[in-house]
């Protein structure tokens, strides 16, 4: 999030402006995940104060109705005399008639340690700001002092961004600091370097050992350190100080979100069990949201909007890009290896361009669906598989392409997210698509960043990756010796029966033949499942291109459909050498300036 003011106009404000809004919170119920929560506002001159608790949260852009989980308000004058409170929607508080000074106090219920939302229980307070503290609009740039009440009985500490007053009392400049400022209140270990005269530091809440720590820091600085490469230079933090808040515990929830000066990492997997390498991924995506997005900064999403779901067209750049820098990285700083890396953008690549949601929405109007996808949650049935394609996934493949099709000019991607942040997010100035367009073109000639552009970007066009990967030595191929139906299918243990667990793709087999969602499959051309059988090993008995009689149940009833199998749509995608193919030494020239492997 980005705060709308310089660091000395922020001197300025607590220097002039002296009024500070209080908050403490408490937890002598962990145990049934609850926190007690007490605030003072003084000098107040408005007659109602409308308290609120956010509906979304910095990093998300849905809605999330964090009111839910509030109950047993209470609002007192400075004397302690009762207020009176009135509720105007589901997410406010209007109280009147007090003395200048309103003091408050509520309960929290919060068990889910993730981005969004806070976990309070005996091992940790994980706190999300919105999902946890109340506000006053009308009060936002107000300074705030809060006291974590930490539960000494089980060593707690507080590690956050929100930068020390006091022993457990931390302070924000104004509100939107303050909601940006997620915190982790547990027993952690706190590992830290410095690097060009500021601390990366991580709070690691984890039951593994202290070694495993030690290593998983190391792995921490080295993608740091790789970062940092691609911009020439760290973001200037407030205070100094960047902050990895991870929490690795069987309580939490997985995810990652990213903040101005932290990042919230979260997952159930420890690092003895897998996470050593693969929590990386996670840790390599949101720091490098330190620069793109939290200062190379949509416009779209200034300011951001506490009260509403926020809407941008530049999800494919901001989260797209760096999805695509994500495990680049990882390979860049010997974290993944060069064979990893290429086998593993299959996912993304088949995803995005075996979809039919090109046909409806571009990159930009895919980005608009956020409110939609990001976490949210609906209850009546959508269509996704058909007309949405991940604005992470969509703009991590057009990424790619655009730094190959940028090293076969002698150029590449690095450099231009550079000017980007040369001209954008280290002057805090909000870009917009058009200031993208125009950098590219600046960057590489107009004839090329318009092409990009109209094609890609304002269009929902493929990028030749044919010859974008054997530029470096790397192998696309058709899986067509693979049946291709359309949709997702689970086989019943016993046998008896294959669900079809999502909705055909548009134009797919299995679209064409009219099967759908929920109908159950009995058999194809009356050859019964195997108990355990896999579908996709089913299919492989079938000749591809001849009819087949596709016996299925459908609200009860028993239903016949004539299905033919195509090759699948999918790709493999390898180093040439893994393939018997030789790459060229222009090829592998290519390949080591792109992974650095050199």
């Amino acid at each position: 999030m980005r705060i709308p003011f310089t660091f000395f106009s922020m001197l300025f404000v607590l220097v002039f402006f002296g009024q500070t809004n209080t908050y403490k919170i408490s937890f002598e119920n962990a145990v049934h995940h609850e926190a007690v929560i007490e605030a003072t506002f003084p000098e107040l001159t408005m007659d109602t104060v409308s308290f609120r608790m956010s509906r979304t949260s910095p990093g998300r852009y849905a809605l999330h109705e964090f009111a839910k989980n509030v109950y047993g308000f209470k609002a007192t004058d400075r004397h302690g005399n009762d207020l009176k409170v009135h509720r105007p929607n589901p997410y406010e508080w209007d109280v009147t008639g007090h003395d200048g000074t309103v003091n408050i106090s509520y309960i929290l219920f919060a068990n889910r340690g993730d981005g969004t939302y806070s976990q309070i229980d005996e091992t940790h307070a994980h706190l999300n700001i919105p999902a946890t503290f109340m506000y006053v609009s009308a009060l936002r740039d107000r300074k705030i002092e809060v006291d974590f009440d930490v539960r000494e009985d089980l060593n707690w500490k507080v590690a956050t961004q929100l930068p020390l007053v006091s022993e457990t009392t931390h302070s924000a400049p104004n509100l939107y600091y303050f909601m940006d400022g997620p915190t982790e209140i547990s027993d952690f270990t706190l590992k830290s370097f410095e690097l060009d005269g500021q601390t990366i530091q991580l709070a690691l809440h984890h039951n593994g050992t202290e070694a495993e720590a030690d290593e998983y820091f190391e792995r921490v600085k080295k993608t740091v350190l790789e970062q940092k490469e691609v911009y020439g230079e760290l973001p200037n933090f407030d205070y100094g100080t960047y902050t990895f808040l991870a929490c690795y515990v069987p309580n939490a929830s997985g995810d990652g979100m990213e903040h101005r000066n932290s990042t919230i990492l979260t997952t159930t997997r420890s690092l003895a069990d897998g996470g050593m390498t693969r929590n990386l991924g996670t840790v390599s995506h949101e720091f490098f949201h330190a620069w793109n997005v939290e200062r190379i900064r949509p416009k779209s999403l200034e300011p951001f909007d506490f009260e509403a779901a926020d809407m941008s067209g530049a999800l494919w750049f901001a989260e797209g890009f760096t999805s695509y820098y994500t495990n680049l990285i990882l390979c860049r700083a010997g974290l993944l290896s060069p064979k990893e890396y290429v086998e593993g953008l299959a996912g993304n690549f088949n995803y995005v361009w075996t979809s039919p949601a090109r046909r409806f929405f571009n990159p930009i109007e895919m980005s608009y669906q956020a409110p939609f996808v990001d976490a949210a949650t609906s209850v009546d049935p959508v269509n996704r598989e058909n007309t949405f394609i991940s604005y992470y996934s969509y703009g991590s493949v057009l990424g790619l392409a655009l730094d190959l099709s940028l090293r076969r000019e002698g150029l590449n991607l690095d450099d231009y997210m550079k000017l980007v942040w040369q001209r954008h997010g280290k002057k805090e100035i909000p870009y917009t698509l058009e200031n993208l367009h125009t950098l590219l073109n600046e960057y590489v000639g107009k004839p090329f960043g318009d092409n990009f552009f109209n094609s890609f970007i304002y269009q929902s066009g493929r990028p030749d990756y044919e010859s974008l990967f054997e530029s470096v030595g790397v192998h696309l191929k058709q899986k067509k010796e693979d049946p291709y139906f359309g949709a997702n299918v689970a086989i019943k243990e016993d046998g008896t029966e294959g669900s079809i667990q999502s909705n055909p793709k548009i134009g797919s087999p299995a679209y064409k033949a009219g099967l759908a969602k929920g109908d159950a499959i009995l058999n194809i051309n009356n050859i019964s499942f195997a108990n355990g059988q896999k579908f996709m090993d089913y299919l492989k008995q079938f000749a591809q291109g001849q009819p087949l009689e596709v016996n299925f149940s459908r609200f009860g009833n028993t239903k016949t459909a004539t299905l033919i199998l195509e090759p699948s749509p999918n790709y493999t995608i390898h180093l040439m050498e893994d393939k018997s193919e030789e790459p060229s030494s222009d090829m592998l020239n290519a390949r080591n300036k792109w992974l650095k492997t050199e």
